[in-house]
């Protein structure tokens, strides 16, 4: 998303206090769009000297009559929505706001484009108690409008709008024009599942300031408004329960679809998951695994970049199979796809939680596996994301006959491993993180193999910090992009290594441990042939297995686009 952020500055006769304001905001090199809000004539005039000392930088707005704060804020953000702006950051004109702060703001902008940024103040001795504990009984009944304390101060007037948001909800609800604005706007795009990111900032009330809150008019608006929010709250309590189960919205590319799989936001509230957690003690797995089957729907609905990649993989798998079966892209298909990959995820949580017994688990051939235990071998283990790896490695964890030590990208899915980390306390000790297969990486997991443990990395995902060292190999009828990284650290082991997969067959799993090599050698002059040759072999075997279980492939990304957003993969 571009990014071109401008400033809003509404004004009520504050003719004393703005042209320290913009002198103060010019510095930033930012366009102001300031909206005389039907000022007095003294105003009028330092607001002429200041448009024509600044005819550059400085446009200036006239309302012909007072309309309000929020008004005047409206006008703003309309009119630099027309003029091309992608954000606004709103100021008020009093010189309240510590305008050193405008780059905190932007910085976090762009971070987060899709994001509201509030400021959240920090007020010295200047604030008047009055003013200061009259705020909380705004922050209460906001914080029972959203549900939610996402919104930390929802009076402010230092915050930047993304303008796409905001005035697609301004040009489509009638929303408060005076102080009562600043509240219904942040409530109402809460709504609608906006994220907000907080900053804080200093606030200081001059002694001779001269504010333009109505304390009676003004505090029956915001009552009024409030009385209305409760009702819309009511009104969507459904809805609004639904979305505590799943994130607020993040960060989205202009094309999501084409996102590498590290920067798509994982979807699910702690919140949700420990909800799930919870329903598994108290009224058992089987009962609690029903409440799966709306939410899959939610996500079906909501999960445009989830559906679009589900579709590329039954499309790819159909041209590649020839299988009179295999499933036809679609809803019904997207619709199995998700809630395979919702019900891999709860029998990850009751394994771990040790409402699976060992019986419900059973290997295709133990032979591979009973040969390497008995050899008193380390190895490491290529698994993938078709089926469920961790609930196999739950089962062990238990079981002991072995140490499995998984080697993840947690960063993109903390939310769920932290639940069940809660559920069991071994679920962290053999769970390492990593982020590159480099020299370091090698020589802490050479020790471990040592040991005799198994190393359990994942061939079909690229680490983000790695997302240029992949290898192009023929997977379900088209070239994708395979990490390196496990046959670089399996020639840096120099152990043997093999394969696995666990896949739900009916209401049971099914182990399949295959050998892979007995060792992988990289020759420094044929390197990135030999790599290509062992991804593609991993590959192939991966396809097998895809077509044996086409609902338990989740990858929910573009698989076959380059890691830079292209269409095939690379060496």
């Amino acid at each position: 998303m571009s990014h071109a952020a401008c400033i809003v500055i509404p004004i009520y006769n504050h003719k004393d206090a703005i042209t320290a304001t913009v002198a103060n905001l010019v510095v930033h090199g930012l366009p102001l769009f300031v909206v005389d809000d039907g000022s007095d004539e003294a105003t009028q005039q330092v607001l002429a000297a200041l448009a024509q000392q600044h005819a550059n930088q400085l446009t200036l707005l006239r309302l012909p009559v007072n309309g309000g704060k929020g008004a005047a804020v409206m006008a703003g953000l309309r009119a630099a929505r027309a003029a091309g702006y992608t954000h606004a950051l709103q100021i008020d004109a009093d010189g309240q706001h510590d305008s050193s702060d405008v780059p905190r703001f932007l910085d976090a902008s762009h971070a987060n484009p899709h994001a509201v940024i509030l400021g959240s103040p920090v007020y010295d001795a200047s604030v008047p108690k009055s003013r200061l504990y009259g705020r909380y009984l705004t922050h209460v009944w906001v914080w029972i409008e959203t549900l939610s304390f996402a919104i930390r101060d929802s009076m402010c007037g230092f915050r930047l709008y993304p303008l796409d948001i905001a005035c697609a909800l301004i040009d489509s609800v009638k929303l408060g024009t005076r102080m009562d604005f600043d509240i219904e706007i942040l409530v109402r795009l809460h709504w609608r599942r906006v994220e907000f990111i907080a900053i804080p900032t200093p606030v200081t009330y001059a002694a001779d300031g001269v504010s333009h809150f109505d304390v009676l008019w003004d505090n029956v608006r915001i009552s009024r408004t409030h009385t209305r929010l409760v009702a819309g709250m009511l009104l969507r309590l459904p809805v609004l329960l639904l979305h505590k189960l799943t994130p607020r919205r993040a960060t989205r590319s202009a094309n999501p679809g084409e996102a590498p799989w590290w920067r798509m936001a994982e979807r699910g509230s702690r919140l949700g998951m420990r909800l799930l957690a919870l329903g598994c003690k108290t009224i058992g797995p089987r009962l609690t695994a029903w409440w799966l089957h709306p939410i899959v729907a939610y996500f079906l609905l909501t999960g445009r970049p989830a559906r679009d990649a589900s579709r590329r993989y039954f499309e790819q798998l159909g041209q590649a199979s020839a299988q009179q079966d295999t499933p036809r892209p679609g809803w019904l298909s997207a619709y199995r796809h998700m809630l395979a990959f919702a019900q891999s995820g709860f029998d990850k949580l009751t394994a771990w939680s040790g409402h699976v017994e060992p019986a419900e688990v059973c290997f295709h051939d133990t032979g591979a596996l009973d040969a390497l235990l008995a050899s008193g071998q380390g190895a490491l283990v290529i698994g993938s994301h078709l089926g469920n790896l961790e609930m196999a490695r739950a089962l062990a964890t238990r079981g002991a006959k072995t140490k499995v030590t998984a080697i993840v990208y947690t960063e993109h899915a903390r939310r769920f491993n932290s639940v069940l980390a809660s559920a069991n306390r071994d679920f962290s000790q053999h769970l390492l993180e990593v982020n590159d297969f480099g020299p370091e990486t090698a020589m802490m997991m050479q020790e471990r193999v040592a040991r005799g443990e198994l190393l359990v990395i994942v061939g079909d995902r690229t680490p983000a910090h790695e997302s240029g060292r992949t290898t192009s190999a023929q997977f379900l009828g088209a070239q994708a992009p395979f990490a390196q990284g496990p046959y670089v650290l399996a020639h840096a082991l120099a152990c043997p290594v093999y394969l696995f997969f666990c896949l739900k067959e009916g209401s049971s799993y099914r182990l399949y441990f295959e050998p892979f090599a007995e060792r992988i050698e990289l020759p420094r002059r044929e390197r990135e042939r030999h790599i290509s040759t062992w991804a593609q072999q991993y590959a192939t075997r991966l396809e097998h297995y895809c077509r044996k279980a086409p609902y338990q492939w989740f990858n929910f990304f573009d698989f076959w686009a380059r890691p830079s957003g292209g269409a095939n993969g690379r060496k």
